[in-house]
């Protein structure tokens, strides 16, 4: 009965809004020859004169029907205004801009009817289609109204006054309001999800489920993909924590700033990556080390088919012995000490100690469900292993153009990217060698079981910088043709393929075979040809592992022969920025992986132990090539046949460590962890750049989950 008094009230008020509005028309100077009223259902057979009446005529109509006073608001006690703006866009679209009132209630129930109002026939002028505002004003309690204007004007292209126009520009700035931020705007766009081992071990068991359409070895995914199979929403909710205050919500469940406007979105965080950690090993090196990095990363999205990336990160840091050789056995021309792997070039920082910075970030357009355009700096990853054979993201980041097609039960991967060799003997006038990469990747889901795929890569160089060749721009897979036509030292090309089965929804297994050069008649006699340069992979996952949730197991096998991804010209090898583009360990090894994972809300724990046999080059003035190192060339092979597995210095090491982590923040994946790390480095033969270690190291730290690092190698 309340409700129902109020209701009476408001609509006795809409109608004299309604009744003086259509007095405004008479009274309002008469619309110009060129402009013409938009049309709502049931005005099209009225003259033009009374077109204006017949809109409010049907407008008020509708919103009387559909408008219910809310419970919430007291128009007895409560003293003040609403302001409804709209508009009716250039396509017949209804548009609330912007409620003014004191009571959300008002605001929502204004959107609920103006979200039901249908399409009419937009406003015109000259003939052409025109957007079209109006302002309500709305005082309460309604023995307070006394009615203000109720203004149309049509917007054009004519330069004469136009009250609205002014009224309009007077109130642009105010207009801009933002709404509540909603997180599935995110886990709904076509941004990247950061590639992050631990981040995809979270919905790995997800997308591999029998009978899914998903295809899994091209990485990173988007989230509107994985969204449809690991609800991001629904478990960032889960992981909620209850907090009240501003610092508490953006430290463990918020992004730090957010904003959502109408049909846009962004938000910005801070990142770091801050890591105090200790080493002891057997050369009596006990060294304090650290990571210090401080980021920011920003996101968004621009409709529903256009994201945007970027991150910059600022770092200094100094880490175990064995890792900060390692780091400058990569040094670059010019005179930094360094690669970071998987990072990039450093400078020379105080005490010794690395300053690298990096910058990444791409946009990502989506204009239908068919295909994904990419464009930026980054990396990639091919496979459903802990390693790939084909590409990885080992190497640091470099400048790329991807599509994704997706199709049926085909997922067909385009890349193409621009890599650097920066070793001395290519450098001219202090400016890096560019060569140039295009991966082809079909993944096909042959029935519920079964994934295959067809990988191929062709690098092109040259070493006045002019290494780009137009026959890369075929989208076509199977591209080893430009080889041939630049001749055999004109290009690299390796052809490759993958595996999953999926016996049940807890087991799946997968590989890859990579082919740099096989010869068949040489395979098969058995002879060992050094022309035989191929890799394989196998590996297995058990997720839930003995029936214990989000328990998974993995163990994987790595097996590369020598001058594999390398070449009669090292420019054109299979690296970037001095660093491998596939397996970290280069050419010629044997590698057995086993890894544990497992969590529990926002706890989780990761072991690895990894085993590897290499077999390096000899001493550094020894001309013998074993086919470890990819700027080597095959020219200095020891011979034709005979060309063993792990030839040259034999090196075992096993590599050990265990991560246990608090994920602090699940919508940034800011997370705490402490990490030991056990390597044990053993050589056949002593030298310069190989003999053996054994290293202790704790870290623990605080980590925003943007990218691996890899410090097995």
């Amino acid at each position: 009965m309340h409700n129902t008094y109020y209701m009476h009230k408001y609509v006795t008020l809409l109608i004299s809004i309604l009744v003086i509005t259509s007095l405004q028309a008479q009274i309002n100077p008469t619309p110009s020859d060129f402009e013409k009223y938009p049309i709502f259902p049931g005005c099209e057979t009225t003259i033009i004169a009374e077109i204006p009446n017949c809109f409010n005529t049907k407008l008020i109509e509708f919103f009387i029907e559909k408008f219910e006073m809310p419970s919430r608001v007291d128009e007895e006690q409560y003293k003040g205004q609403m302001v409804i703006f709209f508009e009716v866009s250039s396509e017949g679209q209804f548009k609330l801009l912007n409620t003014e009132a004191v009571y959300t209630a008002l605001k929502e129930e204004a959107q609920k009817v103006f979200d039901q109002l249908p399409k009419i026939q937009p406003a015109t002028y000259g003939g052409e289609p025109v957007f079209i505002q109006f302002s309500m004003p709305v005082k309460i309690p309604l023995s307070r109204n006394k009615i203000d204007n109720f203004i149309a004007s049509q917007e054009n292209t004519t330069t004469k006054n136009n009250p609205l126009k002014e009224y309009a520009a007077s109130k642009e700035l105010d207009e801009i309001k933002s709404k509540d931020f909603d997180r599935k705007v995110q886990y709904e766009s076509q941004l990247n999800i950061p590639f992050s081992h631990e981040v995809y071990a979270r919905f790995d068991k997800a997308l591999n489920q029998v009978g899914v359409n998903t295809h899994t070895a091209s990485r990173p995914f988007l989230y509107d993909v994985v969204n449809g199979y690991h609800n991001f929403d629904s478990i960032v909710n889960t992981l909620q924590l209850d907090k009240k205050s501003w610092f508490g919500r953006k430290f463990f469940n918020e992004h730090m700033i957010r904003f959502q406007g109408d049909n846009y979105w962004f938000t910005i965080n801070p990142g770091a990556d801050l890591v105090l950690g200790a080493e002891t090993d057997d050369r009596k090196v006990e060294n304090l080390t650290y990571n210090n990095t401080r980021s920011v990363f920003i996101q968004g999205g621009i409709g529903k088919k256009f994201s945007f990336y970027t991150a910059l990160f600022e770092s200094q840091g100094r880490f175990a012995q064995y890792f900060n050789d390692y780091a400058r056995s990569l040094r670059p021309d010019g005179g930094n000490p360094a690669v970071i792997p998987g990072r990039g070039i450093a400078s020379e920082g105080s005490g010794g100690d690395f300053d690298y910075p990096v910058a990444e970030g791409y946009v990502s357009y989506t204009p239908n469900k068919y295909f994904n355009f990419q464009a930026g700096t980054g990396q990639q990853f091919i496979g459903d292993g802990y390693r790939s054979l084909l590409v990885s993201d080992v190497s640091a980041n470099y400048p790329f153009f991807k599509i994704n097609t997706t199709l049926w039960r085909l997922k067909y991967t385009n890349t193409w990217f621009s890599l650097k060799d920066v070793r001395p003997e290519v450098t001219a006038d202090g400016a890096f060698t560019s060569k140039f990469a295009v991966n082809h990747y079909l993944s096909y889901n042959v029935n519920n079981k079964l994934n295959i795929g067809l990988f191929e890569s062709v690098i092109s160089a040259s070493k006045d910088n002019n290494g780009f060749d137009a026959s890369l721009l075929n989208p076509i897979i199977f591209l080893r043709n430009v080889e041939f036509q630049r001749g055999s030292r004109g290009g690299n090309a390796l052809i490759g393929l993958t595996g999953k089965y999926k016996f049940t929804n807890t087991i799946n297994v997968y590989g890859q075979l990579i082919l740099d050069e096989l010869r068949l008649s040489e395979l098969t006699s058995g002879n060992q040809n050094f022309r035989n340069k191929h890799g394989v992979q196998l590996g297995i996952k058990y997720y839930d592992a003995f029936k214990v949730p989000n328990l998974t197991l993995q163990a994987e096998f790595n097996q590369v022969r020598p001058y594999t991804f390398s070449n009669n010209d090292p420019l054109l090898s299979y690296t970037n920025t001095n660093q491998p583009l596939a397996h970290p360990y280069g050419a010629n090894f044997r590698e057995f992986i086993a890894i544990a994972r497992y969590r529990t809300d926002r706890w989780y724990g990761t072991a690895r132990i990894i085993y590897g046999q290499r077999g390096f080059e000899g001493d550094i003035n020894d001309v013998f090539f074993g086919g470890n190192n990819l700027f080597g060339s095959e020219d200095n092979r020891p011979s034709d046949n005979g060309i063993e597995l792990l030839q040259g210095n034999r090196v075992n090491s096993l590599y050990a460590d265990l991560e246990v982590g608090y994920l602090i923040n699940p919508v940034t994946n800011l997370k705490a962890f402490i990490n030991p790390i056990y390597r044990d480095f053993s050589a056949e033969m002593q030298t310069d750049a190989v003999f053996d270690t054994s290293t202790l190291w704790l870290n623990i730290g605080f980590r925003t989950d943007l990218f691996n690092w890899y410090f097995d190698n």
